[in-house]
């Protein structure tokens, strides 16, 4: 018989076969009982082999009792600290076993797994054995597992200083502001004493000399401290060089100690080091501490941010920033992080290639990553901002330079159109959000504000103007000077975000004697915006919603847009004038439209549909696909055509007769001939009782 303690939720997995409980005890009950170990070293080691208590054990797998070595993790290592136990280093620096391990000694600790549970079983020690899956720490680079290590190290006592971190902490904007008292304030409140030297050879030499015979520090302060102390000439740092360097003083040797700083150390002194700061630039580092801004992703809590931090505070009682954004994580598609190895992500270069620095600029500064949340990269969202916002603007700014060349004079705002007095509403208020978001460092919600004016000047203001760009008339003039400034204005806004395309836009609309670059204009004021017209947005936004309840009664009575109604009935509380009125009769394709009052927003659409109202339908039909087929031919805005039709349909023939003028117009047809011998292009449209075949050639 055996006599085994586990944890009672443990039991039944890890004992074999039957078994009977003799005594029920509290995990208290053990703390401080000392056993017999299996091994038969360290034996004379007072402290070694006791019972303690650890929150990080669990009945979730095991015994329930856990086996720690306080010279190999680091919670083993702080439990061990606080329990006052030695901490015993049987393996060395390469990972085999000292000497002291006398059945195992020089062997690779690592692999020595299975030899070492076979020595066991030969003495009667394992009662059994299995294979578990767990995490383990490996190199990231070659795969090789790692060992945690403990050894003497240089500290800083950052464990003296939280208050005084969380004080300056709290003098710092956070973007996302969670991470200020979150994961920052709470790595702040438990920070512990941070090892600042390493065993390696590259770095930069930890400037401690050690007496050889007492253990007296000098802790040399300068090149000027150390030439003095060596009586020699100090212009090389390296650890290789800087070693030689020995000194006597009141009769003692000094040494330098062999390790060398933490790199966090040496990123954290940036502000300090980059200005030579404190030997030289006392001024210029003054002027720039503490920094405006930084940004870096959310694991430079513990690293970068927290590095700043420290030094800062310890050496000036400031935060090293005023501002800082955190980024989350770009990762693979699949959510895995991007790995050279794995080939799990796209070239970034053949992304730009592909779609432009600017969409992938965009991409990420509207993303969450911008707010330290994680991103999965996805090469088809880069595509969507290349189309919906770069493309966007470059129609736009093609449609404007179609109808305008030079700089349009200025306009009176009694001259303004509905439209104008919206879209020039819409970018002053886009410009104020913009520069909020900006000046809050919430740059996700400031190119949000913009991707949503882009969208709504091409799909509202452009393609509602575009017969008024046709014209040659005073409110022809308007329109060109209106999308002129909302595009130069567009153009410094979106520069931050996309730099290449705002500069496009900006020599787009320049003469080269002005302002070389958009990115040596000043940023817009609201001075420069003076025209806002909070009215004029309420009434747009009521059209809108006006127009989207009368498609959906055309939805309800199945019948398409393109079919001309007769009339619409609209119900507000306010009443909209005619121009507003327009707008919802040319969107919603009826003749008539009348405002009556109402408490709230509805619309009454007359679906009936007469002979001539289907002959209108017919009209609208035919110049679009005669506009379809314009395009196929590759003909400008500027290209006249021959517009030829066929039909046995004698309600389409009635139709060209009446309106056979309307449709030349809008086609740009200098003549509307029957029969369609010689044409270019063909096309056609279906009626209710046959086909109208259209034809045309450039004139």
């Amino acid at each position: 018989h055996e006599t085994l303690i586990v944890a009672k939720e443990r039991a039944e997995d890890m004992i074999d076969g039957e078994y009977e409980v003799l005594e029920e005890l509290k995990g208290s009950d053990l703390v401080g009982l000392e056993y017999n170990p299996l091994f038969p070293y360290f034996v004379d080691s007072e402290k070694a082999f006791r019972v303690v208590s650890a929150e990080f054990v669990n009945t979730e797998d095991g015994t329930g009792i856990v086996h720690i070595a306080p010279g190999f993790g680091d919670d083993d290592f702080r439990l061990g600290q606080d329990e006052g136990l030695d901490i015993i280093r049987h393996v060395n620096i390469d990972g085999t076993f000292t000497d002291d391990v006398v059945d195992f000694a020089g062997d690779q600790a690592k692999p020595s797994d299975k030899k070492i549970v076979e020595w066991l079983a030969s003495r009667g020690l394992v009662y059994t054995t299995k294979q578990i899956r767990h995490s383990y720490p490996h190199c990231w680079r070659c795969d090789t597992p790692l060992l945690n290590y403990a050894t003497e190290s240089w500290f800083v006592k950052v464990s003296e200083m939280n208050n005084d971190l969380l004080n300056t902490n709290a003098e710092t904007r956070w973007v996302p502001e969670s991470i200020k008292d979150g994961r920052f304030g709470n790595w702040l409140e438990g920070a512990r004493d941070w090892s600042v030297s390493r065993s390696r050879y590259w770095g930069t030499p930890l400037p401690v000399w050690k007496s050889e015979t007492s253990g007296d520090i000098i802790v040399v302060g300068s090149v000027a401290e150390l030439e003095e102390l060596t009586g020699k000439k100090v212009d090389n740092l390296h650890k290789h060089i800087v070693d030689d360097y020995v000194f006597e003083k009141d009769g003692q040797t000094y040494r330098r100690i062999p390790e060398v700083l933490d790199c966090w150390f040496e990123s954290g002194s940036m502000p300090y080091a980059q200005q030579h700061y404190p030997f030289e630039n006392k001024e210029k580092f003054e002027a720039g501490f503490p920094a405006d801004f930084i940004a870096e992703g959310q694991d430079q809590t513990r690293g970068w941010f927290y590095t700043l931090h420290v030094l800062a505070t310890t050496l000036f009682n400031k935060p090293a920033f005023k501002n800082v954004i955190v980024n989350g994580i770009v990762l693979a598609e699949n959510g895995k992080k991007m790995s050279k190895k794995l080939k799990n992500y796209p070239d970034p270069m053949e992304v730009i290639h592909a779609y432009g620095a600017d969409a992938v600029r965009f991409y990420l500064a509207s993303s969450p990553v911008m707010r330290a949340e994680n991103l999965r990269f996805k090469e088809h969202g880069v595509k969507e901002v290349s189309n919906k916002l770069i493309g966007t603007l470059n129609n736009v700014l093609s449609f404007y330079k179609l109808f305008v060349t030079g700089v349009p004079e200025e306009v009176e705002k009694e001259d303004l159109h509905a439209l104008d007095r919206w879209v020039l509403s819409k970018l002053a208020l886009t410009r104020n959000n913009v520069t909020k978001y900006i000046e809050e460092y919430e740059l996700s919600s400031a190119a949000r504000e913009i991707q949503e004016f882009v969208t709504e000047l091409s799909q509202w203001y452009v393609r509602r103007s575009r017969d008024r760009f046709k014209g040659d008339d005073k409110d022809s003039a308007v329109a060109a000077r209106v999308l002129y400034r909302t595009l130069s204005t567009l153009s410094q806004l979106i520069a931050p975000f996309v730099p290449f395309m705002a500069e496009h836009i900006y020599r787009g609309l320049h003469d080269r004697d002005e302002a070389d670059s958009v990115h040596l204009t000043m940023w817009p004021t609201v001075k420069d915006l003076d025209f806002f017209d909070q009215e004029a947005l309420d009434n747009m936004s009521t059209v809108r919603d006006l127009v989207r309840k009368a498609l959906e009664a055309r939805e309800s009575a199945k019948i398409p847009v393109r079919q001309v109604l007769g009339s619409l009935v609209v119900n507000s509380p306010t009443e909209l004038d005619s121009a507003y009125l327009e707008i919802v009769a040319d969107e919603v394709n009826v003749q008539n439209v009348t405002w009556k009052k109402g408490s709230q927003l509805g619309v009454d659409l007359d679906v009936e549909l007469t002979p001539e109202l289907v002959q209108l339908g017919l009209v609208r039909e035919v110049t679009r696909t005669v506009n379809s087929m314009r395009k196929e031919l590759k003909l400008t805005i500027e290209d006249e055509i021959v517009l030829q039709w066929e039909t046995e349909d004698g309600n389409a023939i009635t139709m060209f007769e009446k309106f056979g003028k309307d449709i030349s117009d809008k086609a740009r047809a200098f003549k509307v001939l029957q029969g369609l011998d010689g044409a270019e292009q063909t096309g056609q449209v279906e009626t209710e009782d046959g086909v109208i075949e259209l034809g045309i050639t450039k004139a």
